[in-house]
């Protein structure tokens, strides 16, 4: 298959620019893997479409303040897309001016008086366009940064904590774990009540969430590498559901990844045991297409992708690519909004 296998016509008005409200009153498309059905119904409905005994697995990840303002020591606005921490002091992030931060270039972020209140030094330039960067206080970011919202969202939010899931928890992401944004903490007690067991697992979120596949030859594109913690709980409770044959539903591609980037790092440690996964942190950068085999996920609560994304691909991968692509043409014609902010689907 093509990058432009996964391409799509989807007018501009049907990408979401406010979240729901509540929480859980966007749409929920049910799509069938076993007789290729698709029903339309509100995500407060989830619950009645589970089963006692599943397993549910959450992405706890929370978005950080990741974007900073400032200026260059020679004059001149920047603004600064931290990506992620790679030891201390030391961050990747996107830039701009790009052509005016180039390694060696000083520059100052700013509070939202104008104060000068972290310095740092441009690294490295990288092949991708991110910079290599040095902060030399990394304890005032939560106070002068700002929590980024993607580049299709052209509305501000009044509140910050709606780009965030109800269960965040580990600061680490540049955007939001977006299909669980529909969870409200009623709902999810709901979810409890009728049997299901819930796991709560950390990657956190990264640049590739926006970046388009650019080159038609998706097996040329390189996946940037994400970092994640499964702790012995929910390895556990993973675990068992497998061994006992009971659904584990990943509520999220982020999640999808994790759990298969797990399961790939057990079953290449040739361990003879019975369990999928093991607990542990590291770095995952699993890229999952159609013919991806896939050993944990059997289900999958999800938002509504980007065209040629390596999200719609991941999701091709678990629905087939007919299937994906006929509900998404009725999503289009049933007036579904799309993308972060938009409405979900269970694929099962």
């Amino acid at each position: 298959m093509k990058t432009s296998d996964f391409d799509y016509d989807l007018p501009q008005e049907l990408i979401a620019q406010t979240p729901a409200e509540p929480r859980d009153s966007s749409r929920l498309m049910l799509v069938s893997r076993d007789d290729a059905s698709i029903q339309h119904h509100s995500f407060r409905d989830l619950p009645k479409y589970l089963r006692s005994g599943d397993v549910m697995v959450f992405n706890d990840s929370r978005v950080m303040p990741a974007r900073l303002h400032g200026t260059r020591s020679s004059g001149g606005k920047i603004e600064l897309l931290l990506l992620n921490r790679l030891s201390a002091g030391r961050w990747r992030a996107l830039v701009r001016p790009g052509r005016r931060l180039q390694p060696g270039v000083n520059f100052q972020v700013n509070d939202g008086a104008g104060n000068a209140v972290i310095t740092g030094q441009i690294l490295e330039a990288n092949e991708d366009g991110t910079r290599l960067l040095s902060l030399s206080d990394e304890d005032r970011i939560e106070a002068v940064g700002t929590v980024p919202l993607p580049p299709y969202i052209h509305t501000p939010l009044d509140d910050s904590e709606r780009y965030q899931t109800v269960y965040s928890r580990v600061d680490g992401s540049v955007a939001a774990p977006t299909a669980g944004l529909h969870f409200t903490p009623e709902l999810l007690e709901e979810v409890r009540g009728v049997g299901v067991e819930t796991a709560f697992v950390t990657l956190h979120v990264g640049w590739d969430s926006f970046r388009p596949v650019k080159d038609d030859d998706i097996a040329s594109h390189k996946m940037h590498s994400e970092f994640f913690s499964i702790d012995d709980e929910a390895a556990r409770t993973i675990n068992l559901a497998k061994r006992d044959g009971r659904r584990v539903i990943s509520v999220g591609t982020t999640a999808t990844r994790l759990l298969e980037h797990a399961a790939r790092l057990h079953a290449v440690d040739g361990s003879a045991s019975e369990d999928v996964l093991a607990s542990g942190t590291g770095w995952a950068d699993i890229f999952i297409t159609p013919g991806h085999r896939f050993r944990v996920v059997d289900a999958l609560v999800t938002n509504f992708h980007l065209p040629k994304s390596t999200l719609l691909m991941l999701t091709s991968a678990l629905a087939g690519r007919e299937l994906l692509f006929k509900a998404y043409q009725e999503a289009v014609t049933q007036r579904y909004r799309f993308y972060s902010f938009g409405d979900a689907m269970f694929l099962f």
